[in-house]
C-alpha cells in the first residue's frame, strides 16, 4: 500500500512506448545514413573491359573500390565509373596493384541497421494494427481482446446521476423496483427475515418506454455502482469471447458489490436455444455463462441483475425460473395522465412558452412513447431556433408533430392536376369515412402536399386511450383504410396505385382478426405461427395447419376486407356532396385543419349499421 509521499509509478502507456520507438528508429536511421560511402554518380560510365585496358597500358592510378562500383582515376585527374559482378576479384580481372592503387571501401557500415529494421519494422506494424484492432474491438489490447476483457466503458462500473424523479410515466415498475432499491440500501433487514431479493428484474415493454431510463434510475436511487452492456457486445468476433466477458462483467460486480448489472436487449443472447440453428454454439456459451454465474450468487453478494427486452417470446426459458430472472416487470405505452407527465419532465430544460397547454398536447399524441415524446420536445426546440422565436408555442409543436407523424414535406415532388384531383378524392375519402364510423377517430388533418413516400395525408387520432378493441373497432379502421381506394373508384371510375400502403395494411389486420383473434366464421381457434420456428417460419411446411386451412383463411380475410370496402362505398355514395366540398376546398387549400374538417361535416357522427 504506498504512502501519500510515496513515489508514484507511471501507468504503462502504449501511446508513449510508440512515439519513443519512432524517435529512436529515426535517430539511428540518420546516423547509419550519414555513414554509408555514396559512389558518385556524375562520373562518366564505362566499360569494365575498358577500365582494365587503360590500367595495364598504365594510364589508371587509382581505383576505388565500391562493391559492384568502380571508379577509376585516370592520369590526367579525371574519372572514370564502371561496374563489375560481386564476386569477382580485381588482380585476378588482370590489374596490377604494383601499377594501379587500389582502395576497397566497406559498404556494410551503415547497412545493418536498414537490414534489421526492414526485417522487424513489419512485424512491429503488425503488432501495433493488431493491437489497435483488439481496443476497437473492445478487448484491452491483444491478450485482452483474444481473452474477452470487457470494453473499457463496460469494465468500470458507472456512477448514475438520474434518480426516481427524472422518470415519468411508469408509477407501477417504480413501486416494484423500490423494493430493489431498498435491498441495496438496507440488505440487513432482508437477510434477517430470511427474505431473498429477486436476483434478476427482467423490464420487459415496447421500444421507448423507458426501460434502459428506469434501470439507471434504479442505481442512482440506490448510489451503488451500475455495469451497463448490451447483449450484442458480448460476442463480437471470436468464439468464446462472450463467455469470457460475462465471467469478467460478474467478477467485477461482486468485487464492488453491493452494485447492478444492467444487460440492455438480452435477447440477442438470450434467445431459445431450441429455436437456435446449428453453428450458433457462441451464443450458447454465453447464455450458458450468464445462467451459470447467476446460479453462482451467494446470499450475501449485494448483486442485482436487471435486463430489458421487447421480444419476451423468444427468451430461453432457463433464464426465466425462479432463481434467474424471478420478476418480470411490463412497461406499457403511456396512458393520457402519463404522457401528460412525460411532457413535463421533459419540457423542464426547455423554454416553453407559459401558455402552452402540454395536456392539449398529451390528448394529440395518442401511442406515443416516452422516447416519442422527448423527440416531440426536442424537433419543437429545433423549429423554434429556426424560426428565430424566443420560446416554443404551439405552432412548433404542431410543426414536429407533423414532422413525426406524416414525414418531411418533399417540396421537389410536383403533382400534376389530375394527380392533385385524385389525391384529393383519395384523402377526403378517408376523412369522411373516419367521420362515420362508429368507432372512428378525431381527423386533425388532411393534406394533399407530398410528405416521405405518400402524396396526400390524413391525420387521425384516437378519442380515447383504448387496450382492447372490438370487431367494430377492426371493421370501423378497415372501412376508413379502404375509403380513399373508394373514392378514388366511385369519383373517377378507375383506380391507381395511391392505396398499396392502405391494402397492405388492411390485409394485416383482416389476417389477425381471422387467425389470431377469432373473428371470423372459422370460430376461436388460432392460427397463429408465432410457435413456429423463425428460421423455418414462412415456408409452408413449417405451418401449424394444413393447407386446407390456409385456404380457408385467405377466403375469410377476403371476405372481410370485401365487407369493409362495402361499408366505405356506401358511406361515399350517400355522403356524396360532403365528398365533393372536401375534395374541393382541399384542392384550393391543400390543407385542411380540423376546425376546417368541422366546418364542412358537422359536428355529429350519423351510425352506419355495419
Amino acid at each position: 500500500m504506498p504512502t501519500p509521499n510515496s513515489p508514484q509509478i507511471p501507468k504503462f502507456s502504449w501511446k508513449i512506448f510508440l512515439i519513443t520507438l519512432v524517435i529512436l528508429l529515426a535517430v539511428f536511421g540518420a546516423y547509419s545514413y550519414s555513414q554509408i560511402e555514396e559512389v558518385d554518380k556524375n562520373v562518366q560510365e564505362t566499360s569494365l573491359s575498358e577500365v582494365i585496358t587503360k590500367s595495364k597500358n598504365g594510364d589508371v592510378t587509382k581505383i576505388d573500390a565500391y562493391d559492384q562500383d568502380l571508379v577509376a582515376t585516370l592520369k590526367d585527374q579525371t574519372k572514370i565509373r564502371s561496374r563489375r559482378e560481386s564476386f569477382s576479384n580485381l588482380v585476378d580481372l588482370g590489374i596490377d596493384p604494383s601499377k594501379t592503387e587500389i582502395v576497397i571501401h566497406d559498404t556494410s557500415k551503415g547497412q545493418l541497421f536498414f537490414s534489421l529494421a526492414g526485417n522487424i519494422l513489419p512485424f512491429i506494424l503488425i503488432f501495433g494494427l493488431l493491437w489497435l484492432f483488439m481496443r476497437k474491438m473492445g478487448g484491452g489490447g491483444i491478450l485482452g481482446g483474444l481473452t474477452g476483457g470487457m470494453k473499457e466503458d463496460g469494465e468500470n462500473a458507472q456512477k448514475s446521476q438520474i434518480n426516481f424523479k427524472d422518470v415519468a410515466g411508469v408509477e407501477e415498475p417504480k413501486q416494484e423496483l423500490i423494493e430493489v432499491v431498498d435491498f441495496l440500501k438496507s440488505p440487513r433487514k432482508y437477510q434477517l427475515m430470511g427474505a431473498k431479493i429477486p436476483r434478476g428484474v427482467l423490464l420487459v415493454g415496447p421500444p421507448g418506454t423507458g426501460k434502459t431510463l428506469l434501470a439507471k434510475a434504479v442505481a442512482g436511487e440506490a448510489g451503488v455502482p451500475f455495469f451497463h452492456i448490451s447483449g450484442s457486445e458480448f460476442e463480437e468476433m471470436f468464439v468464446g469471447v462472450g463467455a469470457s466477458r460475462a465471467r469478467t462483467l460478474f467478477a467485477k460486480a461482486k468485487q464492488t458489490a453491493p452494485s447492478i448489472i444492467f444487460i440492455d436487449e438480452l435477447d440477442a443472447i438470450g434467445k431459445s436455444r431450441a429455436q437456435t440453428p446449428v453453428g450458433h454454439s457462441a451464443s450458447d456459451q454465453t447464455l450458458n455463462q450468464i445462467l451459470v454465474e447467476m446460479d453462482g450468487f451467494g446470499p450475501r453478494e449485494n448483486v442485482i441483475v436487471l435486463a430489458a427486452t421487447n421480444r419476451p417470446d423468444i427468451l430461453d426459458p432457463a433464464l426465466l425460473r425462479p432463481g434467474r430472472f424471478d420478476r418480470r416487470i411490463v412497461l406499457d405505452m403511456p396512458t393520457l395522465s402519463e404522457r401528460h407527465e412525460i411532457l413535463r419532465v421533459h419540457g423542464r430544460g426547455k423554454k416553453l412558452n407559459p401558455k402552452l397547454n402540454l395536456k392539449r398536447i398529451a390528448d394529440m399524441t395518442a401511442g406515443f412513447s416516452g422516447a416519442d415524446l422527448a423527440n416531440l420536445l426536442n424537433e419543437a426546440a429545433i423549429a423554434t431556433v429556426k424560426n428565430k422565436k424566443p420560446f416554443i408555442s404551439e405552432r412548433e409543436i404542431d410543426m414536429a408533430l407533423e414532422k413525426i407523424v406524416l414525414g418531411l414535406e418533399n417540396k421537389s415532388c410536383v403533382l400534376s392536376e389530375e394527380e392533385k384531383k385524385i389525391t384529393a378524392y383519395h384523402e377526403a375519402g378517408h376523412a369522411l369515412v373516419a367521420f362515420q364510423m362508429p368507432a372512428g377517430k378525431k381527423i386533425r388533418k388532411i393534406s394533399i402536399m407530398s410528405r416521405g413516400h405518400s402524396l396526400g395525408s390524413t391525420w387521425t387520432v384516437s378519442e380515447e386511450d383504448r387496450h382492447l378493441h372490438s370487431i367494430d373497432d377492426f371493421e370501423s379502421e378497415l372501412a376508413h383504410l379502404l375509403g380513399g381506394r373508394a373514392a378514388e373508384e366511385q369519383a373517377f371510375k378507375k383506380i391507381t396505385t395511391g392505396a398499396t400502403n392502405d391494402l397492405e395494411r388492411a390485409t394485416k389486420i383482416a389476417r389477425a382478426m381471422v387467425a389470431e383473434y377469432g373473428m371470423s366464421s372459422l370460430g376461436i381457434t388460432s392460427y397463429s405461427d408465432q410457435e413456429v420456428n423463425p428460421y423455418l417460419r414462412g415456408l409452408s411446411s413449417a405451418r401449424p395447419f394444413s393447407e386446407e386451412t390456409a385456404a380457408k383463411i385467405d377466403k375469410e380475410v377476403t371476405k372481410i376486407i370485401n365487407h369493409a370496402y362495402n361499408i366505405a362505398s356506401k358511406v361515399l355514395r350517400k355522403e356524396k356532396k360532403k365528398l365533393d366540398s372536401l375534395a374541393k376546398e382541399l384542392l384550393q387549400k391543400e390543407m385542411l385543419t380540423e376546425e376546417d374538417i368541422q366546418r364542412i361535416l358537422g359536428q355529429g357522427r350519423k351510425a352506419i349499421k355495419m
